[in-house]
C-alpha cells in the first residue's frame, strides 16, 4: 500500500521540525516510484461582486425622478386652445399659453393689417386653466395622456382693442354723437344720439379663439363692423328733460304751499345744467351763483305787514260770509344758504324750495252789517257795526202800496228778472223786464235797481225800495243773504 503525501500540519504528517525531509527521491528502478508532489500556493479567497452598485442606483434615481415627475407634471399629449402643455408644471403651462395668445396673429382681411393677441389686450385664465389641466390630467394617470384638448375663454380689453384696431383700420370706425338736453326758450329739449360704427369685438374674439386653438401663427379673419351706440342714448337724455321740465313747471320760493315768488322758466333754466357721465347717467346740476341774484330780491317779495279779515255777521250773530279773508304778515329769515341750499335740491329735481319764515297770523274782525231804510227821508243807510257807511235817496212804496216797516233779512237774490204783480194801490197787473240785483226781504218787497225813473226821494214804487242801477248792484255785492234789514219812520 502506498503511502500518501501529507499536508504539512495535518495529522499523522511528519515534523519538519525535525530535520526529515518532507519526501525521498525515489530508488532506480523502483516501478512505484511517482513524480514528486508539488503544494500548490492558495488561492485568494474570491471578492464579493457589487454590479448593483453600478446599475441599481441609478436606475433607483430614475424611478424616484419619474415617480416625483408623475406628480408634478400634466400627462403627456395634452393641449390647452391648441397648445402642448404635456410634460410640464402647471406653472411652465401657464407661461406656454400666455406666450403663445400675445403672439397669435389676425391678419384684418386678405392682405390687410395685422394684430397680436398682446395688440388686443387679449387674456385667458391660463392658471386656472392649467391647474384644472393638471388636476384631471396628471401624468401619473395614463388613461388621461393624448386627451381631447381643453378649452378655454379668450377676453378682450375693449379699451385696449378698439385703440388698436382703430389704427389697424381707421376707416372701419366712426365716432357716435351723444344725446344732449339743453333749454331751447321755452323747454328742454333732446337732441337725439346718432349711433357709430366699428369692429364687432365680441366676433373678432371668437376669430382670436379659433386662430389659437388652431395653433396657426397667423390667421386671416373677416372683419365684422357693428353699430357702436353711446350709453347717454336718446331714451336717457329724455328722461332727464321731462325731468327738468317738471322742475321748471313749479320751480319758486315757498311759503307753506304758496308759490310767494314764482321763477320764470327761462331764469331758472339758466340756473341748471343737464349733461351725462361716462356710465351714460344724466343729471342735473345747478350754479348757486347763478341763483343769488334773484335771493338778493327776497325780502322785498316776501315781507309784509298782516292784513286783517273781516267776517260778516247779523244782530243774531250768525255768520253770513267774509268781507276780507284776511292776509297773514311774514318776516324773511337767514337767506345766507338759500342759494347753496336750493342748488343742492335742484340736483335731486325738487324745484320748490321753502324758505325761512316768521308768519304773524292776520285778525280776523266780525263785521255787523245793516241796510236802513228811513221812509221820512226816502233815504237808504248802509252800516256796518253802528257805523254809516254811504247813504243815498231811494224810491219807497207809494200810498196804498207803501213800503211796510219792520225788522228783516235779505232772503233771494237774483242779478236780474222780470217782475209782474198787480199794484196794491190801483189794483192794475203791471210787467217789468230786466229789473237789476232785486234782493228780497219782506215777501214780495225787494230792494232793486230802476231804469224807468230817477224821482230819487220821492214815493214811486208798488211797494218795493228803488234807487239807481249801479246803487243796486253796490249793496247786491255788499249784504249776502241774511243780513239785517230795518224800515222805519
Amino acid at each position: 500500500m502506498t503511502d500518501l503525501a501529507t499536508k504539512p500540519g495535518a495529522d499523522g504528517a511528519p515534523d519538519s521540525s525535525s530535520g526529515a525531509e518532507a519526501a525521498t527521491t525515489p530508488l532506480p528502478g523502483d516501478v512505484t516510484a511517482q513524480p514528486p508532489v508539488q503544494w500548490a500556493p492558495a488561492e485568494p479567497a474570491p471578492k464579493k461582486k457589487h454590479l448593483w452598485l453600478w446599475i441599481g442606483v441609478p436606475v433607483a434615481l430614475i424611478v424616484a425622478g419619474v415617480v416625483t415627475a408623475s406628480l408634478v407634471l400634466i400627462a403627456p399629449g395634452t393641449a390647452v386652445v391648441g397648445v402642448p402643455v404635456g410634460m410640464q408644471t402647471a406653472g411652465a403651462a401657464t407661461d406656454a399659453i400666455n406666450q403663445r395668445l400675445a403672439q397669435t396673429t389676425l391678419v384684418l382681411g386678405d392682405g390687410g393689417p395685422q394684430v397680436t393677441g398682446a395688440d388686443l389686450g387679449a387674456t385667458v385664465d391660463a392658471r386656472a386653466i392649467a391647474d384644472t389641466a393638471f388636476a384631471d390630467r396628471p401624468m401619473w394617470n395614463v388613461t388621461q395622456w393624448f386627451g381631447e384638448p381643453l378649452d378655454a375663454v379668450i377676453t378682450l380689453d375693449e379699451e385696449k382693442a378698439t385703440a388698436a384696431l382703430r389704427d389697424a383700420l381707421p376707416s372701419a370706425y366712426t365716432d357716435p354723437t351723444a344725446a344732449t338736453v339743453a333749454f331751447n326758450g321755452t323747454s328742454f329739449a333732446v337732441t337725439p344720439a346718432v349711433a357709430g360704427s366699428g369692429i364687432d369685438l365680441d366676433a373678432l374674439s371668437g376669430e382670436l379663439h379659433d386662430a389659437f386653438a388652431s395653433g396657426a401663427q397667423a390667421s386671416t379673419v373677416t372683419v365684422d363692423e357693428t353699430s357702436v351706440e353711446l350709453v347717454a342714448d336718446t331714451a336717457a337724455a329724455q328722461k332727464a328733460a321731462d325731468g327738468a321740465n317738471a322742475m321748471l313747471a313749479n320751480v319758486g320760493f315757498y311759503v307753506g304751499d304758496e308759490r310767494t315768488v314764482p321763477v320764470d322758466a327761462a331764469t331758472a333754466a339758466g340756473w341748471l345744467t343737464v349733461t351725462s357721465d361716462a356710465s351714460g347717467a344724466f343729471t342735473v346740476t345747478a350754479d348757486p351763483a347763478k341763483i343769488q341774484p334773484t335771493v338778493d330780491a327776497l325780502p322785498g317779495l316776501v315781507n309784509r305787514p298782516p292784513a286783517n279779515g273781516g267776517v260778516i255777521v247779523n244782530s243774531a250773530g250768525s255768520e253770513l260770509g267774509i268781507a276780507a279773508p284776511g292776509q297773514d304778515g311774514r318776516t324773511l329769515g337767514d337767506t345766507s344758504s338759500v342759494a347753496s341750499d336750493f342748488a343742492a335740491q335742484l340736483a335731486e329735481g325738487n324745484s320748490a324750495f321753502a324758505l325761512p319764515v316768521t308768519v304773524t297770523p292776520a285778525t280776523m274782525v266780525t263785521l255787523e252789517r245793516l241796510l236802513e231804510v228811513n221812509l221820512s227821508e226816502q233815504r237808504m243807510y248802509i252800516k256796518e257795526n253802528g257805523v254809516v257807511l254811504d247813504s243815498w235817496y231811494v224810491s219807497t212804496g207809494r200810498e196804498g202800496a207803501e213800503t211796510e216797516t219792520g225788522h228783516y233779512n235779505i232772503g233771494w237774490k237774483t242779478p236780474s228778472q222780470t217782475m209782474t204783480g198787480i199794484a196794491p194801490d190801483s189794483g192794475k197787473p203791471y210787467v217789468q223786464e230786466d229789473v237789476l240785483w232785486a234782493m228780497y226781504f219782506n215777501g214780495d218787497q225787494a230792494f232793486h235797481g230802476v231804469y224807468w225813473h230817477s224821482n230819487w226821494g220821492n214815493q214811486m214804487s208798488a211797494g218795493c225800495v228803488g234807487m239807481p242801477e249801479f246803487r243796486a248792484e253796490q249793496i247786491y255785492e255788499w249784504a249776502p243773504q241774511g243780513v239785517d234789514v230795518w224800515v222805519h219812520y
